[in-house]
């Protein structure tokens, strides 16, 4: 049983390396190469097992990419503060607003789902920000791409092989798509 899942699991990963866009994730550089050309910031928002990989890759775009970064997740006092006072959907809007998000800047998203009307409404609310203030928005996401997809610049869609493992997948290839985005910058 285990070789047979982990054969399995590969496989899918091959899958997911031979049909993901190449078009996207080549947007998604030169929107990043734009915004560190501009001296423009990169805001990478993520919740649950996304947070954990934008705040790896803050460390990455700055230190590698030479480019501005936060994640709104790194400071989990205000991050606390804002949502038992404000409420959870307003978490990254608020902070975005303190930060002057303006159209110099960037916003990179890390979901499974991409936000909807009923899930990450926090990720929505802020997109729907980046969208007035001018700024350009970078995805990675799966399953439809919710929100993100719709409302980017450059969506990175990691195609859904299996059901029973859209989340690993999905959140295991954030982490090879910036990578491999960082080091094209």
């Amino acid at each position: 049983m285990t070789n047979a899942y982990i054969m399995q699991y590969l496989k899918e990963t091959v899958t997911i390396a031979e049909t993901v866009s190449q078009e996207e994730i080549a947007k998604g550089i030169d929107i990043l190469k734009k915004t560190k050309e501009n001296e423009g910031r990169l805001f990478i928002l993520g919740v649950g097992g996304s947070a954990a990989n934008a705040s790896h890759a803050v460390n990455d775009f700055r230190k590698i990419g030479g480019i501005e970064t936060y994640a709104p997740t790194d400071n989990v006092s205000e991050l606390t503060a804002r949502t038992n006072d404000e409420g959870w959907e307003t978490t990254f809007t608020e902070w975005l607003k303190t930060s002057h998000l303006n159209g110099k800047d960037s916003v990179m998203v890390f979901s499974v789902g991409g936000g909807s009307e009923t899930t990450s409404q926090n990720i929505v609310n802020a997109l729907k920000l980046a969208k007035q203030r001018g700024a350009k928005i970078i995805s990675i996401v799966s399953r439809n791409g919710g929100y993100a997809k719709q409302a980017s610049d450059a969506c990175v869609l990691i195609p859904v092989v299996d059901e029973a493992r859209i989340t690993p997948h999905a959140e295991g290839w954030q982490g090879v798509i910036w990578h491999l985005m960082v080091n094209a910058i």
